[in-house]
């Protein structure tokens, strides 16, 4: 019976079977010691027997073994415990030099991504950048847990599709039986229909954004997770369910996979249960006072604004995270409901973390008269056949309802501290990257 890594300390002065990856080899003293990884670790294996160093001649990191071995104690090795006298079998020899040398430190300087990136099915097998992806796993399973807690209902929508939903140009475009088709920018108009349903759901999926842009917070195909609630009260619970959702969520990782992120050395978390609030302009007003540049013409914050005012709330406040409220009626999407209050700003909040957008928060136009004409005031034809079933679920009743897009790439990069966001990302797609 298979042995994994973790478990060999139980079996001190057994026999045991291993199967794993030849992780990393070294002469010492006239011994050859060899690790093995598999999918709980490393184990050590100390070769002494010329006729089983001979079996691992030209083999490479890669090769894989199943090795019957006796388990030593030895609490300088990884788990505190190593194999002796082992029969090796070579399962699959590898022979070729790899092209990246996953027993160490993995190097995420920029001039180096491309490297990183073009032997990505090699370099996710360097343990510390298995930790990344370990994480980010578990970040998708502790939204999806506290969303289910929170009587969400997960489902999936499609991503082929009849048309832009959200409008503009950053779509892309296929063939679909003769027929043009786009692939979604994202859930929003099957999520909203969605609520006429079950009141309450969530997504997690691929939205796809034809952005020609090469910046460390972009992505042609991003991960999202997206949210919709309904018989909301006000915006304001809106903004109450994405921060309860992010507080614990953050707590939990940080405080479950505590060795994890600091071996990334990943930042110290900087949390506070009621995230500050700032609206968009107050956030162009004290930005500019503080840095003499001048934003307030500025419709939504620019990535230096994001940063300064995470910067701000971190030391002043005690929050890394932080919500921006009041964004202008000329930002806001035909969706949007306008604030009552103020008739020149929207109910749409972003959620910064570390310096980063990471959601977008608005509440929703649920009447279905409004929500008409400010598709015509956006341009936007309400007859046009890929709205028709959107507006049906509106007069069939849907109630007052809003919810978040929320970037699980941004949310994990941000957390670990990666520098972009497609470090973050197991194969990342950009306008110059579509394989691997």
């Amino acid at each position: 019976m298979r042995v994994l890594s973790r478990d060999i300390k139980d079996y001190i002065d057994e026999q045991i079977v291993v199967k794993g990856w030849l992780h990393k080899k070294r002469l010492l003293g006239g011994i050859t010691f060899i690790n093995i990884r598999d999918r709980s670790g490393l184990i050590q294996c100390v070769v002494k027997d010329e006729a089983e160093v001979e079996k691992l001649r030209g083999m490479q990191i890669g090769t894989v073994l199943t090795i019957d071995a006796n388990v030593k104690e030895e609490k300088r090795a990884p788990g505190g415990a190593e194999l002796f006298d082992p029969v090796i079998t070579v399962e699959v020899p590898v022979t070729e030099q790899p092209a990246i040398e996953i027993d160490k430190p993995i190097d995420h300087k920029p001039e180096n991504q491309d490297t990183l990136f073009e032997n990505r099915p090699l370099n996710v097998r360097n343990l510390d950048e298995q930790l990344i992806f370990r994480i980010r796993s578990e970040l998708n399973r502790y939204l999806r847990e506290y969303l289910h807690g929170e009587e969400f209902v997960e489902i999936q929508t499609p991503k082929l599709i009849g048309g832009a939903t959200e409008g503009g140009a950053e779509i892309f475009t296929l063939d679909y039986f003769g027929k043009e088709a786009t692939l979604a920018q994202s859930p929003q108009l099957y999520k909203q229909m969605m609520v006429g349903a079950f009141e309450r759901v969530f997504e997690v999926g691929p939205a796809f954004r034809a952005e020609p842009s090469m910046t460390t917070r972009h992505l042609s195909e991003a991960s999202m997770l997206d949210v919709e609630i309904g018989f909301i009260e006000s915006h304001d619970e809106v903004l109450q369910v994405v921060e309860k959702m992010v507080y614990s969520v953050l707590n939990r990782v940080y405080d479950e996979h505590s060795d994890a992120l600091q071996q990334l050395e990943a930042p110290e978390l900087i949390l506070k249960p009621d995230f500050p609030r700032f609206t968009v302009m107050e956030v162009h007003e004290m930005y500019t006072k503080a840095t003499g540049e001048d934003t307030t013409k500025e419709k939504d914050l620019i990535p230096a604004e994001e940063r300064w005012i995470c910067d701000y709330s971190r030391d002043e406040l005690g929050s890394e995270a932080v919500f921006v409220t009041e964004f202008p009626i000329e930002a806001m999407k035909f969706y949007h409901k306008v604030n009552p209050e103020t008739k020149n700003t929207v109910l749409w909040g972003d959620l910064l973390f570390r310096g980063l957008e990471i959601a977008t928060c608005p509440q929703r136009e649920h009447r279905p008269d409004v929500l008409v004409q400010q598709m015509k005031d956006a341009g936007v034809d309400p007859d046009h056949s890929i709205f028709k079933y959107f507006l049906e679920a509106f007069k069939n009743g849907l109630p007052p309802h809003g919810g978040c897009g929320f970037g699980i790439d941004r949310f994990v990069q941000k957390t670990i501290g990666l520098a972009s966001v497609k470090e973050a990302t197991l194969f990342p797609r950009d306008i110059n990257r579509l394989t691997p």
